[in-house]
């Protein structure tokens, strides 16, 4: 890189795809707003998202 010139790598925001630019400045990457990162936590807290596997709890909530 010459001239001071930096690559800035390109992302697609999760929610609604928007580009984003990786780096600092991007205060809510790789969501392209507080919105949209708003949007994503609501998915997760209302089990919309989810891991695949079988439930960590199941262990502990069983009476064996």
């Amino acid at each position: 890189m010459s001239g001071g010139e930096e690559t800035v790598m390109i992302m697609a925001c999760p929610t609604c795809r928007r580009s984003v630019p990786w780096r600092e400045e991007s205060r809510y990457r790789p969501f392209c707003s507080e919105r949209c990162k708003l949007i994503d936590l609501g998915a997760w807290a209302d089990e919309s998202h989810s891991i695949a596997g079988d439930s960590a709890y199941d262990d502990l909530s069983s009476e064996d």
